[in-house]
């Protein structure tokens, strides 16, 4: 409010319309300042927050990595023929928690076995004829490959046919 009562004082004490065309031009030119100003640090929180979202993914990316060779012996474990049904039931069920745990920080199993061979998401370990299946079709999964969200976070090992 004081800054309008100012500005009208000055118009007011203004004697000629150079004068004024002056203050008005130098008004716009602050203007035009303070809205660059404001558009670059909506930019700049907006860049700043992409970022902060890309290194998060990144981090859970690679912690995830690391804890997936003990998700494929645990998974291991769990198929593995025992007497002992009641230390297999254990296992299972820690292997279930387990994926569980990777699933709610959004791991994902990449399909593999009937599906088209895709470079992005399959390593291929071997390569077959079988006129029964089509071209680049995978046909055996060795290791399974996870994603989060469109991030390969491991590829799948597959065998593809013709």
């Amino acid at each position: 409010m004081g800054n309008e009562k100012n500005l009208n004082e000055v118009v007011e004490a203004a004697d000629n319309s150079e004068e004024l065309n002056k203050l008005k031009d130098e008004y716009n030119e602050l203007d035009d300042r303070y809205k660059r100003m404001f558009a670059e640090f909506e930019n700049y929180k907006k860049r700043s927050q992409k970022e902060k979202e890309g290194i998060y993914g990144m981090i859970t990316g690679d912690v995830v990595a690391s804890m997936l060779p003990v998700m494929d012996n645990l998974q291991k474990a769990a198929e593995a023929k025992t007497d002992d049904t009641g230390y297999q039931d254990g296992v299972k069920l820690v292997y279930r928690q387990f994926a569980e745990a990777l699933k709610s920080l959004g791991l994902e199993e990449i399909e593999t076995v009937g599906k088209r061979f895709d470079p992005e998401f399959h390593e291929a370990v071997s390569h077959v004829q079988d006129e029964t299946k089509g071209e680049q079709e995978i046909i055996q999964e060795y290791r399974k490959g996870y994603k989060i969200g469109n991030k390969v976070v491991r590829h799948s090992m597959v065998i593809v046919a013709n």
